[in-house]
């Protein structure tokens, strides 16, 4: 697969494939803000060593096929659609699925509200979002989410970000932990006429989100960074609660970008689980 459509929207995706085609099992993953599928190439790789199927799709607002305008194409259901469409027509009944930061959030989502497409959820950095509201209310998770606030903005934020032609996201992306190529390709991708407005439409349907996530009822494997500024220790502490279908959490000695920085251990929680199924 090179892409698959959902609505009228065309979503490119990168089908990692093993050698010999491999087995039955097929893992998606799904990148966050404002990282694409590059997020997970050295995790891809480890899991086709492996013998999986790896389906990792840029997704909504930043495939330039789907990126729809108005803050209501870019509510939670539409996302979770949009991963429910990628394993049909990848012929896949259930999925592996793995998300960090807003893939993090759909990947709760699948994993709450339809256990029978997912066969195992491994979330990265990304609380819950029942704990996350709870911890809004005490401790220090209210000011490390200040900035979705401002993301509100009309304009600014992309005027902000994109100055000097990117150079200003680049570098707060490198200052955070980011590896520079990587940052600077993610940053050149944002320029890309209408992509940053598009991807900070997840941010901008909030205010619009009416559906809450309830508890997971499918497998859930944690892994939080333990230098991660954006998401409070308790934030992290109440995640266990609301994951009814067993569930498997792991501080890592790292910041908040998982995929990038500790692609062995995402790999190896993914083939955990895929060995717990068996």
């Amino acid at each position: 697969m090179e892409t698959f459509s959902r609505d009228g929207l065309v979503f490119d995706v990168r089908d990692h494939r093993p050698a010999g085609g491999g087995g039955t099992d097929v893992v998606v993953c799904l990148h966050g803000f404002p990282q694409d599928s590059r997020a997970f190439d050295a995790v891809a790789l480890r899991l086709t060593d492996a013998g999986l199927r790896v389906l990792v799709p840029d997704q909504r607002g930043y495939s330039p096929g789907a990126r729809p305008p108005g803050r209501a194409a870019y509510l939670l259901p539409e996302l979770v659609g949009d991963v429910l469409a990628l394993a049909d027509a990848a012929g896949a009944g259930r999925v592996h699925v793995v998300g960090h930061d807003w893939g993090g959030v759909v990947a709760w989502a699948l994993a709450a509200g339809h256990p029978e497409r997912v066969r195992s959820a491994t979330v990265l950095s990304t609380p819950h979002p029942a704990a996350m509201r709870a911890a809004v209310l005490r401790g220090t998770q209210a000011p490390r989410s200040a900035y979705v606030a401002g993301f509100q903005l009309p304009a600014l934020p992309e005027r902000l970000l994109l100055a000097r032609s990117g150079a200003a996201l680049r570098a707060l992306l490198v200052r955070g932990g980011l590896p520079a190529e990587l940052a600077a390709g993610y940053a050149r991708r944002m320029a890309e006429p209408g992509a940053l407005s598009a991807a900070l439409g997840w941010y901008r349907a909030l205010p619009l989100q009416r559906e809450r996530t309830g508890p997971a009822r499918v497998p859930v494997t944690y892994l939080h960074g333990e230098r991660d500024p954006f998401f409070s220790p308790a934030a992290v502490r109440g995640t266990a609660a609301h994951a009814l279908g067993g569930f498997t959490d792991a501080g890592l000695p790292t910041d908040h970008w998982i995929p990038e920085r500790e692609p062995a251990a995402v790999a190896d929680a993914v083939l955990a689980a895929v060995r717990r199924r068996d």
